[in-house]
């Protein structure tokens, strides 16, 4: 619901940072694959029960997230290959890295405080279906020549729930594991609720 007056807050400093990393050693794709195993550390932390550290974990993966994008348009400026693997690379550790994380903290959380698990799936039921819409929307869209150009690699339709917003909530389920499940369950609704966005949106962007 925010991103897109996130990134353009964030535009600047991401920009400053990218042109720090701007060096052979590192490319977009290793910084995607540091954010990818973050992630998965991340979901091992919470499912161990060591909250602080799973906590850490998710916000440095979700800022290298936000850095191999910057450094890849910026190479992409200056005369460097484009390929989109990158862009694939980097919406699937996404995705990964989602996943892995609530199934991480309904581990975590059932077993440290009881917590059910039927709210957890719900929300990778409501991710399930949201990525679904977004990437068919994506896919149809190059295809038919209706894309949505915000300078990353696939057309994101807006809704409720985005980036920002997952980051907040995985963040506090983190933060207070104790009551994770019923953040879950409000989650899983408002992730429900964007997902129903996306597919009207997407629906009518190509009728």
């Amino acid at each position: 619901m925010i991103d897109s007056y996130l990134r353009r807050k964030l535009e600047g400093p991401l920009d400053r940072c990218a042109r720090i990393l701007d060096i052979s050693q590192v490319t977009p794709d290793r910084i995607t694959a540091v954010g990818l195993l973050l992630g998965l550390g991340s979901a091992v932390a919470a499912g161990l029960q060591f909250w602080l550290l799973a906590l850490a974990l998710w916000i440095l993966s979700r800022l290298a997230d936000g850095l191999d994008g910057p450094l890849a348009r910026r190479r992409l400026r200056g005369g460097g290959p484009t390929s989109g693997a990158g862009g694939f690379f980097d919406i699937t550790a996404d995705f990964t890295v989602y996943g892995a994380t609530v199934v991480g903290v309904a581990v975590g959380a059932s077993a440290g405080y009881d917590a059910p698990w039927w709210p957890f799936l719900l929300v990778l039921l409501a991710y399930y279906i949201n990525g679904t819409a977004f990437l068919a929307f994506s896919s149809i869209a190059e295809r038919t020549g209706r894309t949505l150009d915000d300078g990353r690699s696939l057309s994101f339709l807006g809704g409720l729930a985005e980036g920002a917003e997952t980051i907040a909530v995985h963040s506090l389920w983190l933060l207070f594991p104790a009551v994770s499940w019923q953040i879950a369950t409000v989650w899983a609704a408002v992730v429900a609720v964007s997902s129903g966005q996306r597919i009207i949106a997407g629906y009518r962007a190509l009728s």
